[in-house]
């Protein structure tokens, strides 16, 4: 299993790679230097805010739009939107978002379902 720093690093960067696909915006690059948890916070905190800056109207049509994306070392894979959501980015990032929570539970953080889910 990958340490909790990655695991946020790769939710934080399906959650921001996967929409800038499906409305065709420059893929952010996102150096994975965190190494302390107010860092990893501060990652959140700016995928978050990128996140925010997209409208709705940028997402009208992505369902059947080609995406393109990187799938292993030298290869790429299109699929249309749809395919790419429910496929790849958001199993990819609720794998890792889970697995980041997880990691943390099991460190002794008292964070349950309701944290996961965004309710507390």
């Amino acid at each position: 299993m990958l340490p909790l720093t990655k695991q946020i690093q790769l939710a934080c960067d399906f959650a921001a790679k996967g929409c800038a696909r499906l409305t065709h915006s420059e893929v952010p690059s996102t150096p994975d230097t965190e190494t302390s948890f107010a860092e990893l916070q501060q990652r959140l905190a700016n995928t978050i805010n990128y996140l925010n800056d997209f409208k709705a109207s940028q997402f009208e049509g992505a369902d059947s739009r080609e995406v393109s994306f990187p799938a292993g070392p030298g290869k790429t894979m299109t699929l249309k939107g749809q395919q790419f959501l429910s496929h790849v980015s958001l199993p990819n990032f609720y794998f890792h978002a889970a697995t980041a929570h997880d990691i943390l539970r099991h460190n002794g953080v008292e964070i349950g379902k309701r944290d996961f889910l965004g309710a507390n």
